[in-house]
């Protein structure tokens, strides 16, 4: 059983910051890639960063500038620093991973549960 668990949403003010965090838990051998999406209720699912098992990382314009991912591999544990954050940032975030859970030979792709990031006075 592999889970990924996020953390870190809530309320925050117009210009705020928050740190998000996506721990994934279970029998896991390697994780390929790790990336943040938002999804906005009636909205698709937007993608927002990706890290890749060497650092590598890459963002979507609309965060480029505002938002960083970072990753403890120790930790099997993925963040999305994000900072000046405006109401239109207001969304559910969710984690997503390719990893390699040790009883299987190919890597899959996860989704968390999602946590609520809401930005407004």
């Amino acid at each position: 059983q592999v889970q990924l668990v996020e953390s870190g949403g809530g309320l925050v003010q117009p210009g705020g910051s928050l740190r998000l965090s996506c721990a994934a838990s279970g029998s896991i051998s390697s994780i390929h890639y790790m990336d943040w999406y938002r999804q906005i209720p009636g909205n698709e699912r937007e993608f927002l960063a990706h890290i890749t098992s060497g650092g590598v990382t890459n963002y979507a314009d609309s965060v480029k500038g505002r938002f960083a991912i970072s990753r403890d591999s120790a930790k099997n544990t993925v963040y999305l620093q994000m900072n000046s954050l405006q109401p239109e940032d207001t969304a559910v975030y969710y984690c997503y991973a390719s990893l390699l859970r040790s009883d299987e030979r190919w890597y899959r792709q996860y989704w968390g549960q999602g946590t609520q990031v809401t930005v407004s006075s």
